[in-house]
């Protein structure tokens, strides 16, 4: 894995259902896969620790973080050769998800915007495709939603890996092993949860380019 940083400048899916089902329930087993809570996590896995973000290691898969100077993180881009996967992470109920009003939040705010967008299936439920134009020309986009105990994950693919999952490859399995650490607090719904960077990395400067080498992933 690679890090970088740059200064700053209705009914719930059927998979949301079963993984909270799965916290409400005595003994229940852990998700088959993530995005994992973290009382659940699998502990042997190397992971980059963002606060509540815990990204995977990943061969290959470059970690782009943007950061004020105080090392709290405004956002987190994972880069695998032309494909990217921005992530992001929000307070929700306990016992209920909220993708689906976020996604048609998205989906209308597209539409405002002059962007069509249609909701398809995906590996983890319905998910959002959309192609928007930007300086660089039309860019497709492909939104997914994960509900959690008391989070949701939202990931937005780039690349070939908006129009095509097959393609994500490595990104999917960081979306696969993400670790999410909620934290106790009481925080309204659909804020964002708080990520930062290492204190290691916090404490180098970036170089010319706005870039901070990460130490290697610890082992959970």
């Amino acid at each position: 894995m690679i890090f970088s940083r740059k200064r700053a400048g209705a009914a719930r899916d059927e998979r949301a259902t079963e993984v909270l089902d799965s916290y409400d329930a005595e003994g229940a087993a852990a998700p088959a896969r993530g995005p994992y809570d973290i009382s659940e996590a699998p502990d042997d896995v190397q992971r980059l620790d963002l606060g509540s973000l815990h990204i995977p290691a990943v061969p290959g898969v470059e970690v782009r973080v943007q950061a004020d100077p105080q090392g709290v993180i405004q956002q987190v881009v994972l880069v695998h050769e032309e494909n990217a996967l921005q992530l992001g992470v929000f307070a929700a109920p306990k016992t209920e998800g909220i993708w689906d009003e976020v996604r048609e939040e998205i989906r209308r705010s597209l539409f405002a915007d002059g962007a069509a967008a249609q909701e398809v299936p995906g590996e983890y439920g319905i998910e959002l495709q959309a192609r928007v134009r930007t300086p660089d020309g039309l860019t497709d986009l492909r939104f997914v939603g994960v509900d959690g105990p008391r989070w949701m994950v939202r990931g937005v693919f780039q690349g070939a890996a908006a129009t095509d999952a097959a393609a994500a490859g490595p990104l999917a399995a960081c979306l696969e092993g993400l670790v999410v650490d909620r934290g106790q607090e009481a925080k309204p719904v659909r804020e964002p949860l708080p990520l930062r960077l290492p204190r290691e990395v916090a404490d180098q400067e970036p170089d010319a380019e706005g870039s901070t080498a990460a130490p290697a992933p610890r082992e959970a």
